[in-house]
């Protein structure tokens, strides 16, 4: 089912699944690109869609220098909804080379971002938010309160004979019962700015895993603006507001030190200045909100049918404790 911001865009956003990507640096050993918000790092497992990967070899053919041997590699991932510089290899052997050194081989990586101020516990000005990570049955990263428990149909053997999704490789099982095996994540922040009503943080990651950054904030109450995953209530800028602004790097055939920078919207920094006292809601808030007081109407509605008929141990058994309650009271 398609998310309710996916599908406002499809509808508002111009250059929907037309984005572009912009070559920053090419060589015949590796190739930095800006990608925009809104396409995909590379294809996952049944997806058709267009990703910055695809479009950099439709540009390579186009240009007459892709070959079998000599076309991108991925070596490292930006969300889906992130923008920024992002690197490829540009052969197999190449890629399994910067893979191998990649945390001595890239010497700055920075972020930075749009979050929503907390309600309660600021965060000092820098620091690191060294959290472990779980994920859920949707593939989205988040750090688990105690007790935390995976779905209920999760069993072991379930997704066996085919290619396991993020959810499915961390999670383990005790007698029978799934558990989220956590990853560790070091999330190093700096404020740059405090607005009234959002934040914009300077950030750096010791480790790269998927969803960290924004699982990371949210968790610390600092939800990224426009953040669908992670409950954000504000979407100023129509789009998450997750910039990689800058890649550093030793390069890995010539040893040379090189920088490519690409600054966030200005937008985002004079919009913390001023803050929004009047946020305008979300589409997919709006959707939520709806669902859910739909959902509320349709349990107080079905309990309320149930108590002019005879309530049956059936019925009991599938009622919640709320439910019951309601039943209990009006039969006093």
């Amino acid at each position: 089912m398609e998310k309710a911001s996916t599908q406002y865009k499809r509808e508002h956003k111009s250059d929907f699944g037309r984005e572009k990507i912009e070559i920053l640096y090419e060589d015949e050993f590796i190739v930095v690109i800006n990608k925009p918000s809104g396409m995909l790092s590379v294809p996952y497992p049944g997806s058709h869609v267009r990703t910055a990967i695809d479009v950099l070899e439709q540009l390579m053919r186009k240009n007459g220098t892709y070959a079998v041997r000599h076309r991108p590699f991925v070596v490292h991932r930006l969300d889906r909804d992130t923008s920024g510089v992002m690197m490829f290899a540009m052969t197999e052997h190449m890629q399994q080379k910067i893979m191998g050194s990649w945390q001595t081989m890239v010497t700055e990586r920075l972020y930075h971002a749009v979050a929503e101020n907390p309600h309660e516990g600021e965060l000092p000005d820098y620091g690191i938010i060294n959290d472990p990570l779980a994920y859920n049955a949707y593939n989205v990263g988040f750090v688990p309160k105690a007790g935390a428990k995976p779905a209920e149909d999760a069993r072991p053997g379930r997704f066996s004979g085919r290619e396991k999704s993020i959810y499915e490789k961390h999670l383990g099982f005790s007698d029978g019962k799934a558990k989220f095996k956590t990853i560790e994540a070091r999330t190093h922040f700096r404020v740059i700015e405090r607005g009234p009503t959002h934040t914009m943080f300077e950030l750096s990651l010791d480790t790269g895993k998927k969803n960290q950054i924004r699982a990371h904030l949210a968790a610390k109450g600092y939800p990224l603006a426009g953040d669908e995953n992670y409950r954000a209530h504000t979407d100023p800028f129509g789009r998450l507001a997750l910039h990689a602004r800058t890649l550093e790097f030793i390069h890995p055939e010539t040893g040379a030190s090189m920088k490519f920078e690409v600054p966030e919207p200005e937008e985002w920094l004079s919009y913390v200045k001023k803050g929004d006292s009047h946020p305008v809601v979300p589409v997919w808030q709006k959707v939520f909100d709806t669902k859910h007081t739909e959902k509320k109407k349709n349990i107080y509605n079905e309990a309320k049918h149930i108590e002019k008929e005879h309530v049956s141990g059936r019925q009991l058994a599938h009622m919640s404790f709320m439910e019951r309650g309601k039943i209990g009271r009006k039969k006093k």
